[in-house]
């Protein structure tokens, strides 16, 4: 099965999508990535999903990635003798850590770390923004408030804290637990919620030893001021506008969105844009027009993948949202302006041989009627700068290792095909032709463009290019010697 797009769609498994003939339809729709949310479900749960995605995956022949997203910290208040108070605009609102419940004047905030961090003048955000606070005084163990946007406040609501970076680590204990599990279990990326600080991926990357690829997760204002930072600790990055915009006007999103973006695709690494993309068809067959305008912009923007969350882990119509999101994909891809934006915005950087190895690969493929570009790689850094590119024919990712082609199916345009070792240049021609003929991508009369590293099997040595015929017999032929 061969994408007609390039963007790459994610797609969360939940209640409604957890067994084998929903899955492989959300697959066969068009979901390139499975995202295990660990905020839901038992590891035996987690587990039963991750066993179901590997059969689909065998059953069908083609890598598939698994991203297992960690919940993070969550700070909540406590519960109320009534459940639930409405708080009026104005009035004063006390938030301690009294172990009682709460009324109409006060309630338990069992985080003591949010009150060593807040300062008056600070916000507190309470049910995704709909109530804000505004602190006056506070100490140790209380902060009391003005409430400037008023509404109902009911047991074990979220509080966000927007303005100030607090002393908390991104891995909870049962994110450390997670963590463990899902490494063991065999998933390829690891979404790191509540990132603030560089420190934070770091911290998760000494935990997973290299056994998952991670991806940070961009909702605090703390972690789009050290962007940069947590960019290059990280090998891939997530834009979470759900609690972004909380805790940012909402009006600061789109351009941060756009500048995330650039970024990620300046240095090869892949970018997620998530939340509410498609929301309203958790209760509807049919998207609305804005929801179909935010993901083409996603795409126009040149983003690695697009994320369903509860539309299709919850929602009453996965396989119609997925199906929405790939052809809206192939709609906005086949649109000439496409073209146009995705080269206009392409990065030029050219600072190793590699860089310049993959730059003349789409080159190459873009003046010469090549049908594709094939990139051997072990790693799957050389596979990520052919995507950078962003070329207007396919790419093709070869690699021995299972773990590596499962990580590269979250990587633009990129399709992933496990192959055996090779050990000398002609045989990787061989082995890239009959790839690209399988997977009718060309035909034997077709040329292909081949980079690989030599000496083969170490990372990091990409410093050849070949234009190949696709017949076998013309590959010998035309070798030297």
């Amino acid at each position: 099965m061969r994408r007609s797009r390039n963007i790459k769609i994610v797609a969360t498994l939940g209640p409604a999508s957890n067994d084998y003939e929903m899955i492989s339809a959300l697959f066969e729709a068009g979901a390139d990535v499975f995202r295990l949310n660990m905020s839901h479900g038992e590891h035996s749960e987690i587990a039963e999903r991750h066993a179901i995605i590997r059969k689909v995956e065998k059953d069908y022949g083609r890598p598939i990635a698994i991203l297992a997203d960690l919940q993070g910290p969550k700070l909540r208040c406590g519960v109320f003798a009534n459940d639930k108070e409405m708080l009026e605009d104005g009035q004063r609102f006390r938030f301690d850590l009294e172990d009682k419940k709460g009324d109409a004047t006060r309630v338990t905030l069992p985080h003591p770390e949010i009150f060593a961090a807040l300062k008056p003048g600070k916000t507190l955000l309470v049910n995704d923004g709909k109530i804000r606070a505004v602190v006056e005084s506070c100490g140790a163990d209380f902060a009391d408030c003005k409430i400037i946007a008023g509404g109902e406040i009911s047991n074990r609501k979220g509080v966000n804290v927007p303005d100030v970076v607090l002393p908390l680590a991104a891995l909870s204990e049962k994110d450390r637990r997670d963590l463990e599990f899902v490494c063991e279990l065999g998933v390829d990326w690891l979404a790191l919620s509540f990132v603030q600080r560089p420190e934070d991926v770091t911290e998760a990357r000494m935990l997973t030893k290299g056994r998952a690829a991670i991806l940070s997760k961009i909702e605090k204002p703390a972690a789009v001021e050290s962007f940069e930072e947590i960019l290059e600790a990280s090998d891939g990055i997530m834009v979470a506008r759900g609690d972004l915009g909380v805790e940012l006007p909402v009006q600061a999103v789109p351009p941060i969105q756009k500048r995330l973006i650039r970024r990620c695709r300046s240095v090869a690494k892949p970018v997620i844009v998530a939340t509410q993309m498609l929301e309203s068809m958790i209760e509807s067959p049919m998207p609305t027009r804005a929801e179909v305008s935010d993901v083409a912009t996603a795409i126009y923007e040149g983003a690695d993948a697009v994320m369903l969350s509860a539309e299709s882990a919850a929602g009453s119509f996965p396989v119609e949202a997925v199906q929405t999101m790939n052809n809206v994909a192939i709609e906005v891809e086949s649109d000439p302006n496409y073209r146009e934006v995705i080269e206009a915005s392409r990065i030029f950087t050219r600072h190793t041989v590699a860089d310049g190895i993959v730059h003349a690969a789409r080159e190459l493929a873009e003046t010469s009627g090549v049908k594709a570009i094939c990139s051997f790689t072990h790693s799957g850094t050389t596979t990520a700068l052919v995507s950078r590119e962003r070329p207007r024919v396919p790419i093709v990712g070869l690699t021995p290792f299972r773990k590596t082609a499962r990580r590269l199916c979250l990587h633009w345009g990129v399709n992933c095909a496990v192959t055996g070792e090779v050990d000398r240049f002609k045989m990787a021609v061989v082995s890239a032709a009959r790839t690209v003929r399988e997977m009718d991508l060309a035909t034997h009369d077709d040329q292909i463009v081949v980079t690989a590293g030599v000496p083969f099997n170490q990372p990091g040595t990409t410093n050849i290019l070949r234009v190949a015929p696709c017949e076998e017999r013309l590959i010998f032929d035309n070798e030297p010697g």
